[in-house]
C-alpha cells in the first residue's frame, strides 16, 4: 500500500530543486498534490502534467507565500479544489548572500519575508482546516546554516533559525489537536542552485562531509514522506538533519 494514498499535500516552491522532488515523491506514493510556483510558470505547468501521470490529482498555483493575503487565498483555493489538506510542506525560499557590512536592508527584508514570514502565513492559514479534520502534518524546510550559521548568510541563517523556533512552538500548541509540526535541515544538496557554484568550491564542501558526497534532493524528499505519513505518527517538534554527517 502506498504510504500517503488519497491524502492531499501542499508544497510551496515546487517548480524546481528540492520542492520538485518532494512533490514527485508524494505523487509516486499516492498523494494528490497541490503546489505553488512564482516565477517559473512553464516549469510549474510541466510539473502538473508529470505528477498527473502517476494517476493522482495535481494542480499548480501561482502564489507568493510571503504575502499574507495570498497565502489565505491559496488555502481557500486548495480546499475548494481538493476538499482537504493533510500535509503542508513549507519549502519556498531564496538566498541573497553577502557579508553583513555590505548587506542592504532590502536583502535582509526579502529573505526574512520569503523564507520565514511565508512559513507563518501558510501555517496560520492551514490551521483551521487541519483542526477541523483533527489531524495534519506540517513540515518546514530549514537548513544546516539555521543550526550552525554561515559567513555571508546572516539573513538566510536568521530566517532558517527562526523556522526552527517556530516549528517547536507550533508543535507545542497543536499537539493536542493531533497536528504535528517538524522541520528538516538539509546540508549540501546538489540541485540547480549548486550547479552554479565553482567546481573547486563544491569539491571543498564534499571533503568536509563524512559521506564524501553531496546529497540528492530525493533523499530530502524521502524524509518529508516519512514525516508526512503515519510512519511518524508520534514524531513532532523535531528537527531532522539530512546532511551526510556534516554537522555531527
Amino acid at each position: 500500500m502506498k504510504l500517503v494514498e488519497n491524502q492531499v499535500v501542499l508544497v510551496t516552491g515546487a517548480s524546481r530543486g528540492i520542492g520538485r522532488s518532494i512533490a514527485t515523491t508524494f505523487a509516486q506514493s499516492g498523494a494528490n498534490v497541490a503546489f505553488t510556483y512564482l516565477s517559473s510558470v512553464e516549469k510549474g505547468q510541466a510539473l502538473e502534467k508529470e505528477l498527473e501521470a502517476f494517476g493522482v490529482k495535481a494542480k499548480g498555483y501561482r502564489s507568493d507565500a510571503s504575502k499574507f493575503d495570498q497565502a489565505e487565498e491559496l488555502i481557500n483555493q486548495v480546499m475548494a479544489d481538493f476538499g482537504q489538506i493533510d500535509v503542508l510542506i513549507n519549502n519556498a525560499g531564496i538566498t541573497r548572500d553577502g557579508l553583513l557590512m555590505r548587506m542592504s536592508e532590502e536583502q535582509w527584508d526579502e529573505v526574512i519575508e520569503v523564507n520565514l514570514k511565508s512559513v507563518f502565513n501558510l501555517t496560520k492559514a492551514c490551521i483551521k482546516p487541519m483542526m477541523k479534520a483533527k489531524s495534519g502534518s506540517i513540515i518546514n524546510m530549514t537548513s544546516i546554516v539555521g543550526i550552525k550559521g554561515n559567513a555571508g548568510q546572516a539573513n538566510y541563517s536568521a530566517s532558517k533559525a527562526g523556522i526552527i523556533g517556530f516549528t517547536k512552538s507550533v508543535a507545542l500548541e497543536l499537539g493536542s489537536r493531533n497536528i504535528r509540526c517538524n522541520a528538516i535541515a538539509p546540508g549540501f544538496i546538489e540541485t540547480e542552485m549548486t550547479e552554479e557554484l565553482d567546481a573547486a568550491t563544491v569539491e571543498d564542501w564534499k571533503k568536509n562531509i563524512p559521506m564524501k558526497r553531496g546529497g540528492d534532493s530525493k533523499e530530502v524528499a524521502n524524509v518529508c514522506l516519512f514525516l508526512g505519513s503515519e510512519l511518524s505518527s508520534y514524531v513532532t517538534g523535531q528537527v531532522i538533519s539530512v546532511n551526510g554527517g556534516l554537522l555531527t
